[in-house]
């Protein structure tokens, strides 16, 4: 990448794994518009070098632009190690996320199909079932860490109900999903991820049922199964993490901002408020949509290399100064993508995590932060914007 007259040399890259950049990255965003514009070199790995988009306009140009911004990766990854610890997240799959043209169209279609057959009526229900099951597991203690002992492992039980899945094949799943996240034995997390997920199809090809892995499998597309297990890759990756992020983020924001934690209650604010305020600041996947120039491109002159990946900051987009008045307004937020990378799964997501919230602060109207609000961490990474821990407390039932 080369930049422009005036402005900080290709060779200074912004590390985005460091746990600096995962503590405060708005102010690095700050830092890297004043050094570099809307585009910016960092590196996603030791060793990954990338360009992270930080400008609105420019993301949605690249966003809604296949041709010369195609997402799929695979000659990038033939330079790239096994060992790389973002590769898993990167890599080319048989999915949408993952290739362009026909096959990106054709893998689209077919999970936009089984997604959008899922009841959300029947889905209401079962979050709230779910909502009530969770809460009960540690309502007793007065005490829990609401991203390990509620967010996460509710968002797994709802997307396994929803996917079909077993409890015990869908944990291998997700464990293997949170090592590809965090970059953590992300290898051996793939290959968790591969073998449980083929099981998954093996079962529903055998048994099929009302649920998104048995539509995907009927779908006109007449998907194999290697392109079935990366569909369920897609899914799991997108409904577990940033879901369980997406809530812990909200939550956060209800107990600490003053704006919202009284008004929230009296009603004078909804969640559903929260969450997009969140979406906007804070979104659970705040640098990702990853594509990959299969030739150089000048881009508001900055020369972006062929087979680099190019990625957006959802962050950093929604909060671009660029952008008229500032604020959300009436302008859509990035934290969905756009174009055709646009979630499917958003309505579905956009009721899981209002329910979700709703439902808890209505069990727990009392809950409070249990630890000073800096003493909170964030998992380092480049993609994720995620929580170690949520600790809160509230009066235990007393009693009969």
């Amino acid at each position: 990448m080369t930049t422009a007259p005036g402005t900080a040399p290709p060779a200074s890259r912004i590390a985005l794994y460091e746990a600096e950049f995962a503590a405060d990255p708005h102010t690095a965003y700050a830092a890297m518009r004043l050094a570099y514009g809307p585009l910016v070199p960092v590196d996603l790995a030791p060793g990954v070098p990338a360009t992270l988009v930080i400008g609105y306009d420019q993301a949605r140009r690249i966003l809604n632009d296949e041709l010369r911004f195609p997402a799929d990766p695979r000659v990038w990854e033939q330079a790239v190690p096994d060992t790389c610890p973002v590769r898993p997240m990167m890599e080319y799959r048989p999915n949408a996320l993952r290739s362009a043209g026909p096959a990106h169209s054709r893998y689209r279609a077919a999970n936009a199909s089984a997604l959008d057959a899922v009841d959300q009526h029947r889905l209401h229900a079962l979050v709230q079932r779910v909502v009530v099951k969770t809460i009960a597991e540690f309502h007793s203690a007065g005490r829990a860490d609401l991203l390990a002992q509620f967010a996460w492992p509710l968002s797994f039980r709802i997307l396994s109900a929803l996917l079909g899945c077993p409890d015990e094949l869908g944990l291998r799943i997700a464990n293997g999903m949170a090592k590809i996240f965090d970059g953590v034995n992300a290898a051996a997390g793939n290959q968790m991820l591969a073998q449980a997920v083929s099981e998954l199809v093996a079962l529903r090809r055998s048994q099929p049922a009302e649920d998104i892995t048995s539509r995907l499998i009927a779908d006109p597309a007449r998907l194999d199964d290697t392109e079935m297990a990366h569909q369920l890759v897609t899914l799991y990756g997108a409904g577990i993490e940033p879901l369980t992020n997406l809530i812990t983020n909200t939550l956060l924001k209800i107990l600490t901002d003053e704006d919202f934690s009284a008004t929230v209650h009296s009603a004078g604010a909804s969640v559903r408020e929260v969450l997009d305020t969140v979406l906007y600041r804070d979104p659970p996947l705040a640098n990702y949509s990853i594509t990959y120039p299969p030739q150089p491109v000048h881009l508001d002159g900055i020369l972006l290399p062929a087979h680099q990946p190019v990625v957006i900051s959802m962050a950093a987009c929604n909060n671009d100064p660029a952008l008229e008045g500032g604020g959300s307004g009436d302008r859509a937020h990035l934290s969905w993508s756009t174009g055709p990378h646009a979630c499917p799964a958003r309505s579905l997501a956009y009721l899981i995590a209002e329910t979700t919230v709703t439902d808890l602060l209505d069990a727990l109207p009392e809950m409070d932060l249990d630890c000073p609000a800096d003493e909170l961490t964030w998992r380092p990474g480049p993609f994720h914007r995620a929580l170690t821990r949520l600790p809160v407390r509230f009066p235990a039932p007393t009693a009969a």
